[in-house]
């Protein structure tokens, strides 16, 4: 191993790909877009229900959260 590479715990193609996790990585398995922006999620295209990207669930939280 080399002492110049950086190991700060963060995957270079989660980086690229906006900071999700495990997105668009390649080799991996096929992950499913969000319904609302078709940004990759975290979750596979096998995931049952609504998918959102981090961004999105985060927004939809926001929304939901003062609905009374």
């Amino acid at each position: 191993m080399s002492d110049d590479q950086c190991t700060s715990g963060t995957d270079g193609a989660a980086q690229e790909a906006g900071g999700v996790p495990g997105a668009a990585e390649p080799g991996g398995p096929p992950f499913a877009e969000c319904v609302l922006c078709r940004e990759p999620t975290e979750y596979p295209e096998s995931h049952k229900g609504i998918t959102l990207c981090p961004v999105c669930a985060w927004q939809e939280a926001q929304r939901t959260a003062c609905s009374g």
